[in-house]
C-alpha cells in the first residue's frame, strides 16, 4: 500500500529583494513590522511582514520567506530572514538618505547630495565624507553631524 504525501506541507521558502517604500506598522518592543516594498519587475507594491530590528523607507533588502494569503489583507511575504544591501539606483540612494536614518540628512539634502555625486554617493559618504562640503548648503559642521550619524547607523 502506497503512502499519500502530507497535505499540510509548508510552502517553499523563496527569495525576494526590493526597496522599502513605506512602513505601515513597526513595534519597537517586538520588532514586528508591516511594510510595503517595491520589488523589481512588479507594478504593485508588495506587503512584507516579519520581525525587523530596524527598518526605514529607502532601505534595500534581500529576504527569504514564504508567500501567504491573509484573509483580510491579501497576499503577503512573511520574512524569515533578511539582510540590508546598499541601494543601487539614484532614487533608492536618495530615498535611503532622506528617510531620517541619517541625522542631518532630510529629503531635500539627500536630493542635493545625490544630484551632486550620483551613484558614488554612498561611497563618498563612507570613504571621503569631507567631500560633502562640495554640495551647496552643506557646511563643515553639518558634515561632522552626518559623519557621526553615519557611523552610528553602520554600528546597528
Amino acid at each position: 500500500m502506497q503512502q499519500q504525501p502530507a497535505m499540510n506541507a509548508q510552502p517553499p521558502i523563496e527569495p525576494l529583494q526590493g526597496v522599502v517604500e513605506r512602513i505601515t506598522y513597526h513595534s519597537e518592543e517586538s520588532g514586528y513590522t508591516i511594510a510595503r516594498l517595491k520589488a523589481p519587475r512588479t507594478r504593485e507594491l508588495v506587503t512584507i511582514v516579519g520581525s525587523f530590528a530596524t527598518i526605514q523607507a529607502g532601505q534595500t533588502l534581500q529576504m527569504q520567506g514564504i508567500w501567504r494569503e491573509h484573509p483580510q489583507y491579501g497576499q503577503q511575504f512573511q520574512v524569515t530572514q533578511y539582510r540590508e544591501t546598499k541601494p543601487a539606483t539614484l532614487t533608492g540612494i536618495e530615498k535611503y538618505l532622506g528617510s531620517g536614518l541619517i541625522k542631518g540628512v532630510g529629503p531635500v539634502t539627500a536630493k542635493r547630495v545625490v544630484a551632486h555625486f550620483g551613484l558614488e554617493t554612498l561611497d563618498i559618504i563612507e570613504h571621503h565624507i569631507e567631500r560633502l562640503i562640495e554640495v551647496p548648503g552643506i557646511a563643515k559642521k553639518r558634515v561632522k553631524l552626518i559623519q557621526i550619524a553615519w557611523q552610528t547607523q553602520k554600528a546597528i
